[in-house]
């Protein structure tokens, strides 16, 4: 049986897991250096993986203009080729980017400049039509946004797009777009060490997808980061911006947040998951609404995370004793 969400109010079915395609784009930085890709790629590679997602069911694909400034929706828009048709293409606007030096250069919160970010994404991917348009500004401006919700309005009118979200964090701003009739969705982080009750609240009482990035945590819930694994120079977790939980400087990984992981680790890996499949099952039990999008660079990162579909959602007994754990590390900790 095939396991599917629907994206909110817009009615548009997609397989409850998605793929992330930041990873994909490759190496990017900001102004000052800062790496803000995940370390060197391989596009062929990415291609074979993209294209064995959707052999295992995946339908859902979330990029953005930005990944790679540009690069991972012309690998994406490559990948899916003539199966365009067969999947919901998510992408993001609201930064500008110089692509020859792979750079972003600033943002841009205008009805203006979202007319012409979707433009260029279109010719990127290679489609007439983006699915689910997402605002990749998380503290724009609420009502300079609520003028990018009703231009978005007139972009499903034109059937440019489909849908539209905001990438945010904070309920109140997500409360902003979830007034617009063709809202679908939130994309916000969640995973299981890193809930988001409130956010979740807003997607039922809004009826909303929760689009969830961060599902493993950046890769924490992997299990490849014991022992003080070390990140290449070009991976956004060597040197972790502020708003990135879990890793120190040089890559480490914060010891609390992994002596969280191996708490967790039986839970996880019952029934014949992986960590990460467990991490992913957490997810789909944590709400009906949630659609994780975890991120991948090979094909057998695309394999193992589409194996997690098969297994589905925890049980409640498992996600009782999830809470347990987590309860009795945070006690431990204090």
């Amino acid at each position: 049986m095939e396991f599917t969400r629907t994206l909110g109010r817009s009615g548009i079915q997609v397989s409850a897991l998605g793929f992330g395609c930041w990873a994909i784009g490759g190496e990017w930085q900001d102004r000052a250096g800062q790496p803000l890709g995940w370390g060197k790629v391989d596009d062929e590679e990415s291609v074979r993986a993209v294209r064995r997602a959707l052999d295992l069911g995946v339908t859902f694909f979330d990029t953005a203009d930005v990944y790679g400034t540009g690069h991972s929706e012309r690998v994406l828009g490559r990948a899916l080729g003539s199966r365009r048709d067969d999947v919901v293409v998510a992408t993001k606007w609201g930064n500008l980017f110089d692509p020859d030096t792979r750079t972003l250069t600033g943002t841009d919160d205008s009805p203006e400049h979202l007319c012409r970010a979707l433009t260029a994404s279109l010719r990127r991917l290679g489609t007439d039509h983006v699915d689910l348009y997402q605002l990749h500004l998380a503290d724009a401006d609420p009502d300079r946004a609520a003028r990018l919700r009703d231009a978005c309005e007139e972009l499903v009118a034109e059937g440019l797009i489909r849908a539209y979200a905001w990438s945010t964090d904070d309920p109140a701003r997500a409360a902003v777009f979830a007034e617009g009739p063709h809202c679908a969705a939130v994309q916000h982080a969640l995973n299981v060490l890193d809930d988001a009750p409130e956010l979740l609240s807003l997607c039922e009482k809004n009826d909303l997808a929760s689009v969830n990035r961060s599902p493993l945590a950046m890769g924490l819930l992997t299990g490849k980061h014991r022992g003080g694994r070390s990140l290449e120079a070009g991976d956004i977790r060597n040197r972790p911006p502020a708003w990135l939980r879990g890793f120190g400087d040089g890559g480490g990984a914060d010891p609390e947040w992994l002596a969280r992981v191996d708490a967790l680790r039986d839970i996880l890996t019952s029934g014949g998951r992986t960590l990460a499949q467990g991490a992913l099952a957490w997810l789909w039990a944590r709400s009906p609404r949630t659609v994780p999008i975890p991120g991948f660079r090979s094909v057998a990162q695309a394999e193992e995370n589409a194996g997690a579909l098969a297994k589905g959602p925890l049980t409640e007994r498992q996600m009782t004793e999830v809470e347990r754990v987590l309860r009795r590390e945070a006690a431990g900790a204090a």
